[in-house]
C-alpha cells in the first residue's frame, strides 16, 4: 500500500527519492574525509621536486603506467624481487597515484637507486642495450626533445591546492631548483661517458622521477642511494 501511495504521488516520490539518494551519498562520501587521518604519516616522504614533477608528467604522457605498476604487494615473492611492500603513506603526494595491476614490465615502485642514471638513459634510448630480452619500445625522442618548464610553477600551485605542501618560496625558486638537479644528473651521465646528455632534455626529468621512486623510506643502503 505504501509503495502504491508513493507511485501515485509524483511530488512525494521525488522528495522521498531525493532523501534516499542524499543518505546514500553521505554514507559513501563522509568516510572519505576520514581516510587521510587513517593513513599513517611517514616522516621521510617529501613532495616531488620540480624536476621530478615534470618527469612524472612525462611518465604519464608516455603511458608508462600501462605496462608498469607502482605497488609492491605484501607477499614474500614480491618483496624478494622488488623490495619492501608499498605503504599507503608513501603515496600521499601522488595525484593521481600509479598503483596499477598490469605488469607487462616489472613493478617500478622500488626502482629508485637500483640502477645508475646512465642505465636509465641507455635503457630509454634502446632497452635491448641493457636488457637483451626486453620487449619495451624505444623512446629516443626523450633524448632530443626539450623539456618545457614554462608551466612548472603553475603545476606546483595546482598540486598545492590538493594538499601538497609547497611553500611560496619553493614555487618561486622552482626553475632554479629544476636546473640545479638537472645539472647534477647530467654531470653523472658525463662521468659515465655519455657525452651527448643535455640538462634541458625530457630524459633528464624522467630519470629524476624514476630515481625518486621508493626512496622516501630509505630502505636501500647508502651506496645504492648514492647512485642517484
Amino acid at each position: 500500500m505504501t509503495h502504491d501511495l508513493l507511485e501515485k504521488k509524483s511530488l512525494l516520490m521525488a522528495v522521498v527519492s531525493t532523501i534516499v539518494i542524499l543518505i546514500g551519498g553521505i554514507v559513501e562520501i563522509v568516510p572519505l574525509y576520514a581516510v587521510k587521518a587513517q593513513v599513517p604519516a611517514i616522516a621521510g616522504v617529501k613532495p616531488y621536486t620540480p624536476l621530478e614533477v615534470e618527469g612524472r608528467d612525462i611518465y604519464l604522457r608516455e603511458g608508462c603506467y600501462t605496462c608498469h605498476s607502482q605497488m609492491v604487494r605484501p607477499f614474500r615473492d614480491e618483496a624478494e624481487r622488488y623490495g619492501p611492500y608499498s605503504k599507503a603513506g608513501e603515496f600521499v603526494y601522488d595525484h593521481p597515484f600509479q598503483w596499477g595491476s598490469k605488469r607487462t614490465g616489472p613493478d617500478l615502485h622500488r626502482v629508485g637507486g637500483k640502477y645508475p642514471n646512465s642505465w636509465h638513459y641507455i635503457h630509454m634510448r634502446n632497452p635491448r642495450d641493457v636488457s637483451p630480452d626486453s620487449i619495451m619500445p624505444n623512446y629516443p625522442w626523450l633524448l632530443s626533445r626539450g623539456l618545457d618548464t614554462s608551466t612548472t610553477q603553475r603545476k606546483l600551485r595546482a598540486l598545492r591546492t590538493v594538499g601538497v605542501p609547497y611553500t611560496d618560496e619553493e614555487i618561486a625558486a622552482a626553475d632554479q631548483s629544476l636546473r640545479k638537479q638537472a645539472d647534477e644528473i647530467v654531470a653523472s651521465l658525463k662521468s659515465a661517458q655519455i657525452a651527448d646528455a643535455e640538462a634541458d632534455r625530457e630524459i633528464i626529468a624522467l630519470i629524476a622521477y624514476l630515481q625518486r621512486l621508493g626512496m622516501d623510506i630509505n630502505w636501500r643502503n647508502s651506496d645504492a642511494t648514492a647512485q642517484r
